[in-house]
């Protein structure tokens, strides 16, 4: 009982802060390994429990994605490939590695939830003065994105912010398109994973499920309150336990 409570306290703080400020990952994934999931399944089954949110979000951007449908072939595609080729990279790596590549996965998707702003206001400035029309850099683009989705297969934490990068170094300024373009890129990449990771067994349902059915009271509860929470303080909450999360996983890692 008390696993179940706390996976979905999990899930329900994760899911409000995917709504609010993003990094809600660094909730769900850690506490899917505090109660024993292996660490390649956790990995796994926190993509499940995310992609509701995902789906959801598309749903409530489906009148601006509507005016994008020829983008959203390629996002789609890149997501199908992508995410195949991230979940089978995954499934390749032997429990140990993953183990050992843990607190380093978890330093990128920290350094890409700090910086990410800033680094989307970089690209948007070099996206301004430089034109994407030849084939060469549409291929540069295509490629990014492609490396966007193995990222987001292989380990789903901070897929949404190098997703808004892509956009932007793409040339869109539109927040809410950008946002719905960002969830059709997670929805599709996480889908493509979880079919690969069920039919391989890699995913604790009976635990994925009470964080998914968390994430998803979380996210409808933040979407009520969300006007009266000072954001900032919420980022600033998120990037503390990632970095403390980050640094106790080097520590357990590699200090014992």
């Amino acid at each position: 009982m008390f696993e179940i409570l706390f996976l979905f306290c999990a899930g329900f703080f994760g899911g409000i802060l995917n709504s609010v400020a993003g990094g809600g990952s660094f909730i769900t994934f850690p506490a899917l390994l505090f109660v024993g999931v292996p660490p390649i399944i956790a990995n796994t089954t926190n993509t499940f429990a995310s992609s509701a949110g995902y789906l959801s979000g598309v749903y409530a951007f489906r009148e601006d994605l509507y005016l994008h449908k020829k983008a959203l072939v390629r996002l789609i595609t890149a997501g199908i490939m992508g995410g195949s080729l991230g979940a089978w990279l995954l499934f390749q790596t032997p429990e140990a590695i993953f183990e050992e590549a843990i607190p380093w996965l978890l330093l990128v998707a920290t350094i890409l939830f700090i910086f990410g702003e800033k680094l989307n206001t970089t690209l948007k400035r070099i996206s301004s003065s430089h034109k994407h029309s030849s084939s060469f850099g549409y291929i540069l683009l295509f490629l990014m994105l492609l490396g966007v989705c193995v990222y987001g297969g292989f380990f789903n934490a901070g897929l949404g912010i190098i997703g808004l990068s892509y956009l932007v170094l793409a040339g869109y300024s539109n927040i809410n398109t950008m946002n719905g373009m960002k969830l059709i890129i997670s929805s599709s990449v996480s889908l493509t994973a979880i079919i690969f990771f069920a039919y391989h067994d890699l995913i604790a349902w009976h635990e994925g499920l009470v964080v998914l059915v968390g994430t998803l009271v979380g996210g409808y509860v933040a979407a009520h309150i969300s006007r009266n929470l000072p954001q900032h303080y919420i980022r600033a909450f998120v990037i503390m336990a990632s970095c403390g999360i980050t640094v106790y996983y080097f520590i357990d890692t590699y200090a014992s």
